[in-house]
């Protein structure tokens, strides 16, 4: 092991060079992940990178809907010293200003995405209760992540078709995070093979720009509805920071699905007011078609593909094959949202698998009525 460009600055936290990271756990991470949309029309764009030192692999993604098509870009390589940046291959993320202003490149004239474009900061970022859930005493995530609200310039091109991102209307979310969670191949099931984990996972996540605030939700639940994380808050452009207490949702699912149409999110200021959230959903893409996320068939975050891999896809969402595999996952939904009489627009997170009791969803195969 030698000293990196990393080591030349005071930012250690252990007596470790940077190449080398305080825990030894094979699932240790740090990402970024992007969205970008109009809030309008069923167009999509969400990015994402991650580095994986103790398994020596790095990564990226983009993946983009338009209409019934969904589109996916995906690259992996070696990693053998921790970089500055993300880049992996033609995907590259620059930072121009920290926590203000990135620049988000894929310029393969190959891939059947390419991009090149510049998110500015709306709000300033906030950063989230820790992540975490334990698995008999062994944590199977244990990560810290900030999130943020902005807008987007710039193109996009989806499979030759080029559009551009005016930053009046384009805006779309970003978060970074890093720790530990399940990355690379399977490890072997040992006593989860006869004696399965949880039956089931909740997960709400919402960050949303409205003209004078952003408001960042999260939650997460056990099947029972234990609430593992809560957080609530609401920033603004001065940086002053509001909890919105222990929100209580109420989701709209469509009929004979657990596709979520419509939720009210009912939030509460530190003064005891009532705040409402409003929301629709518009589109939608499923993060584990191409995207590498839990539930994807073809690859996952951290997976060794090979050195200089990448791989182009397009997926047909009315080919009843790919429709089957939609609701096994997490999925990201464009979002618009009134609140203390202001219009935004945002992402709608959101997966319910498996039993869900405040729902009513019994096992995995229930829906709504």
């Amino acid at each position: 092991m030698k000293p990196t460009p990393l080591d030349e600055y005071p930012i250690h936290q252990t007596p470790l060079p940077m190449a080398r990271v305080a825990s030894s756990d094979r699932n240790f991470y740090d990402r970024c992940y992007f969205n970008a949309h109009n809030g309008t029309d069923d167009f999509m764009l969400i990015a994402g990178a991650g580095i994986y030192p103790n398994l020596g692999v790095q990564d990226a993604f983009l993946l983009a809907r338009s209409g019934d098509q969904q589109y996916a870009v995906r690259k992996s390589d070696a990693l053998d010293t921790r970089p500055m940046s993300h880049q992996v291959g033609s995907f590259r993320v620059e930072v121009i200003e920290p926590l203000r202003q990135l620049r988000l490149i894929n310029d393969s004239p190959d891939d059947v995405v390419q991009c090149d474009l510049v998110w500015t900061q709306s709000f300033p970022a906030v950063l989230e209760q820790p992540h975490q859930l334990i698995h008999r005493n062994r944590p199977t995530l244990d990560a810290q992540r900030f999130a943020q609200v902005g807008a987007w310039s710039g193109i996009v091109v989806l499979d030759g078709a080029e559009r551009t991102l005016d930053p009046s209307t384009a805006t779309g979310s970003r978060d970074r995070s890093w720790g530990v969670r399940p990355s690379g191949d399977a490890e072997p099931p040992g006593r989860n093979g006869d004696e399965p984990p949880a039956d089931g996972f909740w997960w709400l996540y919402v960050p949303f720009r409205f003209e004078t605030f952003a408001v960042i939700v999260i939650v997460q639940e056990d099947p029972d509805g234990f609430r593992t994380l809560n957080d609530a808050t609401r920033v603004f452009a001065d940086g002053r920071v509001e909890q919105l207490g222990w929100p209580r949702i109420e989701i709209d699912y469509r009929p004979g699905t657990r596709h979520p149409e419509r939720c009210r999110l009912h939030l509460t200021t530190p003064k005891g007011e009532a705040l409402v959230m409003e929301i629709e959903t518009i589109t939608g893409i499923a993060l584990h078609i191409g995207g590498g996320y839990g539930g994807d068939s073809e690859w996952s975050h951290g997976q060794w593909q090979g050195r200089d891999f990448t791989k182009s896809t397009t997926y047909d969402l009315t080919d009843p094959d790919t429709a089957s595999k939609t609701p096994w996952g997490v999925s990201d939904h464009v979002a618009v949202a009134t609140c203390a009489g202001e219009r935004g627009v945002g992402l709608f997170e959101h997966a319910s698998l498996g039993r869900h009791d405040p729902t009513g969803f019994a096992d995995y195969f229930s829906v709504a009525p």
